[in-house]
C-alpha cells in the first residue's frame, strides 16, 4: 500500500500549488488535484506490474517469432516457453482490476517492445532462468523467484528501464523507492492489494483530512509560526518550509494516532529532500519549539499505540 511518507508528499506538492496561484485556490480543486496524483501513483505501480509480466509473456513470443524464421534450427523449433505458463504470472494477468486498470490507462500503447526483448534476451542466458527452465516441476517458490529476479535485477537495475519510466510518469521520483517495495510485497502476496484502489480507505482518509486541514488551519497556524522566526532572514524561508511546517502542526493537533515524534521526523526529512540546505534545521527547529509548547499548554491529545494494537 502508498505509504504516509508518500501521501505527505502529494499533499505538499497540493498545497505548494495553491500557493503559486494567483488567485485563492478552492478545496474541490485541490482536492481533484490530490486524487490525480494518487491515481498517477497507482496506474505507476500496475504500470511496472505490467512491464514485468510482458517480458515473462515474451517467451511466447521469442518462439513463434524462431519457429517462423524460413530456415529454423531445431533450437528455434523448441524454445522452452516454461516461463510465459509461470502460475503466479497467470495468477497476475487474470485479476480482473488488473485487466481494468492496464485497458483503461492503455498500457500497451506505452509499452516499449524493444526494451522488452532487450530484457528478455539477457534474462535467458542468466543461471537462474536456465535452472528454473530445466526444472520439469512448478512450485509457488521458483515461479515467485523468477519474477522477483526480473524486476529487481532486470528491470530496476536497467537504466534504460528507469529512463522510460522518469519519460512516462512524472512521479517516478518521488515514488520509486515505494513503488519497488510495493511490486514486491505484491509478488509475495498478490491477494493483499487491490488494483482499484491500492491507496486504501484509511490513506485515502488521512491523506484528504490532511489537505483539508491545512487548507482550513492555514491562519491559525501561521498564527504559531510567525513568533518563532525571529532568528530567521523571512526572506531567506523558502515557501515549501512554511507548509511543511503547516502540515507538521496540523498532525499535532488533528491526528491522535500519529506520534509527534514521527511527526517531526518525517518533516525533517521531506523539508531535507524537498527544499534548501537548511530547511532541514529550520524545519527541526520551529516544530520541535511549537511541539513544547503546545505540549505546555496540554493541546496535543494523542492515543497510545498500545492501545491503538
Amino acid at each position: 500500500m502508498i505509504s504516509r511518507r508518500n501521501i505527505r508528499i502529494k499533499v505538499m506538492q497540493c498545497l505548494y500549488a495553491a500557493e503559486s496561484e494567483s488567485v485563492l485556490p478552492t478545496e474541490s480543486k485541490s482536492l481533484k488535484l490530490l486524487r490525480s496524483y494518487l491515481d498517477q501513483t497507482a496506474e505507476l505501480f500496475a504500470f511496472c506490474i505490467y512491464f514485468l509480466t510482458e517480458i515473462a509473456r515474451y517467451a511466447e513470443t521469442d518462439s513463434k517469432i524462431r519457429s517462423s524464421k524460413h530456415l529454423p534450427s531445431y533450437e528455434d523449433l523448441h524454445v522452452n516457453i516454461k516461463m510465459a505458463g509461470n502460475t503466479l504470472l497467470w495468477k497476475i494477468i487474470e485479476t480482473s482490476s488488473f485487466q481494468t486498470i492496464v485497458k483503461k490507462n492503455h498500457f500497451s500503447d506505452k509499452l516499449n517492445t524493444d526494451l522488452i526483448r532487450k530484457i528478455y534476451t539477457t534474462l535467458v542466458e542468466t543461471e537462474l532462468y536456465k535452472s528454473y527452465i530445466n526444472e520439469e516441476s512448478r512450485d509457488k517458490k521458483s515461479e515467485k523467484e523468477l519474477l522477483s529476479f526480473i524486476f529487481t535485477d532486470l528491470m530496476m537495475a536497467n537504466e534504460e528501464v528507469i529512463d522510460y519510466l522518469e519519460e512516462h510518469f512524472l512521479q517516478w521520483d518521488d515514488d520509486s523507492e515505494m513503488i519497488y517495495q510495493m511490486v514486491l510485497n505484491y509478488l509475495s502476496k498478490p491477494n493483499a492489494y487491490e488494483f482499484s484502489d491500492i491507496v486504501g480507505p484509511e490513506k485515502t482518509n488521512y491523506a484528504i483530512t490532511l489537505l483539508k486541514t491545512a487548507l482550513d488551519k492555514k491562519e491559525y497556524t501561521l498564527e504559531m509560526i510567525k513568533p518563532k522566526l525571529k532568528n530567521w532572514d523571512p526572506d531567506r524561508i523558502a515557501a515549501l518550509d512554511m507548509i511543511l511546517l503547516r502540515m507538521g502542526i496540523c498532525e499535532f493537533l488533528y491526528f491522535e494516532t500519529i506520534p509527534t515524534k514521527v511527526t517531526i521526523n518525517e518533516y525533517i526529512d521531506l523539508a531535507k529532500s524537498y527544499s534548501t540546505k537548511q530547511s532541514g534545521q529550520f524545519v527541526n527547529g520551529i516544530l520541535d519549539s511549537i511541539h513544547k509548547d503546545l505540549q505546555a499548554e496540554g493541546s496535543i491529545k494523542k492515543v497510545e499505540f498500545k492501545k491503538q494494537s
